[in-house]
């Protein structure tokens, strides 16, 4: 059943849209950037593009689809962006004196079809098995904490030169 339009969002969400859409070429990336984050937002309980296009009017699973994994955007330019427009807005800028947080998040995963799945130490159950793990950045001051970056922990098995990559160091669960 669809439950929203793109067009019931505040004005606040466009308005903040707006700022990035720069960052994009087309006007049909611009929209479906909007869509996704709109889908993001929403009241899913799953937060995956089937859903995302099922509850939405006007919003199909293949732009969606099709803005996530064909068109030329940068992520990391989005992600540069939201950072100078948190950083511009009294309510999320980081004052003086602040903690950089480094996390790291498991969770279980079964079968080997995604990116980083491995046997692995996942938190989210506190021992090692099958799963995924991201590494996240914060700043906090005291008060906020401003969300930085992620990126997902890449198994030593999934790395070309696996454990001799000198880069990369395999944290143990021991």
């Amino acid at each position: 059943m669809k439950e929203t339009t793109p067009s019931a969002m505040p004005p606040c969400f466009d308005r903040w849209c707006c700022r990035f859409d720069d960052v994009f070429k087309t006007k049909a990336e611009k929209r479906e950037f909007r869509n996704y984050l709109g889908g993001l937002l929403g009241e899913s309980k799953r937060k995956n593009l089937s859903e995302m296009a099922r509850n939405a009017v006007g919003v199909t699973y293949h732009r969606l689809h099709h803005f996530l994994t064909d068109a030329r955007w940068s992520a990391q330019a989005i992600n540069e962006r939201r950072l100078q427009v948190m950083n511009q807005c009294g309510q999320t800028k980081i004052q003086r004196g602040f903690s950089l947080i480094i996390d790291d998040s498991g969770h279980r995963k079964s079968g080997n079809f995604t990116a980083g799945v491995g046997r692995q130490y996942v938190g989210e159950i506190g021992k090692t098995d099958n799963g995924i793990v991201v590494v996240t950045t914060h700043l906090y001051d005291g008060k906020k904490s401003l969300p930085l970056d992620i990126e997902l922990y890449q198994h030593s098995s999934a790395l070309a030169e696996g454990k001799k990559r000198t880069a990369c160091a395999e944290v143990s669960s021991a």
